[in-house]
């Protein structure tokens, strides 16, 4: 009988896979098999360090046992009551778990529509879908100069998408050279590390002065933001693409008010629920775009796959994370092996 291996955080920095059983889909429900996921180098490792405030929104997220996991590419295997049965053999994208096998409501389930969207690249699509939302609640236009601070998986994705909506130059900021290096060969983005240069000179000198007009923030340090508002010019906008694991201390005069900076916040969860004519860019709409853009060779995310391993693999990998992450970029776990 087969048996449905999971990933799990059983208590605060333990990683196992448990063999649990395949579960049934209920009605409006899809039964996937995992192709592959990846693993979410913030969130996920944030709730595996576990320590945060019972009251705060990360310590309400640190109940463990804790399954792991929200980018998940798969094969529909089966379909529950109300569910057309040509769902089967679709391959779908879900927020859904590390599992072998998952369920999730077909309602929510992404089509991946272009079958020239390899599997590893499209379990990007959640990082696409939060990066996107990001761009436009900043309402980055072209021309305008853009500071990505942060070049994880998130802040790499940023920078190549503002490059997509003509954002000159788009400056990538962190303290790791191998991110560095990852950042595309072309003339309108630059890098700059933080740990020997500073970072507001740096923009400086890019921009002839004239400063950034949007800066992302993605470290997801709390202590790095007041620095990073200091790049931006008058009126500029300050984008909460991370979510900061704690609190920072900030002067809202000299940081907001009197510069009359906009600053916007831009969680995931703030995608339109529906699309209308006014915000058609739902997730799902978002998605798509994404889809295309990897089919047609717009977004090359190949060079941003650090690690593409059996699931099997999975603890010694989380621990490999947890020492240090700057060590690793999208880290892929394929379900078709191990």
């Amino acid at each position: 009988m087969e048996t449905n291996p999971t990933i799990v955080f059983p208590e605060k920095g333990k990683v196992v896979i448990e063999d649990r059983e395949v579960p049934s889909p209920g009605a409006g429900q899809l039964l996937i098999r995992s192709r592959c996921t990846l693993i979410s180098t913030g969130t996920e490792m944030t709730i595996l360090a576990g320590g945060h405030a019972p009251d705060s929104a990360w310590g309400r997220l640190e109940r463990f046992p804790f399954l792991p996991g929200y980018d998940n590419i798969g094969e529909v295997v089966a379909t529950g009551a109300g569910v057309a049965g040509e769902w089967v053999g679709r391959r779908v994208a879900t927020y859904a778990n590390h599992a072998r096998y998952v369920l999730w409501d077909h309602s929510d389930a992404r089509v991946v529509h272009r079958a020239d969207v390899p599997d590893a690249p499209a379990a990007f699509f959640t990082i696409a879908e939060i990066c996107m939302n990001g761009l436009r609640r900043a309402g980055v236009r072209w021309g305008e100069v853009v500071v990505v601070h942060g070049l994880g998986l998130l802040g790499q994705m940023t920078v190549r998408l503002c490059r997509l909506c003509g954002a000159r130059p788009v400056i990538g900021v962190d303290v790791a050279d191998g991110r560095l290096d990852l950042l595309p060969a072309e003339a309108a983005v630059a890098g700059v590390n933080a740990a020997w240069e500073d970072v507001v000179t740096a923009i400086d000198r890019l921009t002839r002065g004239r400063m950034a007009d949007v800066a992302f923030e993605v470290t997801g340090s709390p202590d790095q933001i007041p620095g990073e508002l200091r790049g931006l010019r008058e009126q500029g906008r300050f984008v909460l693409l991370s979510s900061p694991r704690g609190a920072t201390q900030f002067d809202f005069h000299d940081l907001c008010n009197s510069p009359s900076f906009t600053i916007i916040g831009a969680h995931n969860g703030s995608h339109p629920p529906v699309g209308t004519p006014d915000n058609p860019w739902t997730q799902h709409r978002h998605a798509d775009l994404f889809f295309d853009l990897v089919a047609d060779g717009e977004l090359d995310l190949d060079p941003l796959i650090s690690h593409l391993e059996p699931c099997v693999e999975a603890p010694r990998l989380y621990r490999m994370l947890a020492e240090d992450r700057t060590q690793a970029m999208g880290v892929v776990l394929d379900w078709s092996m191990g």
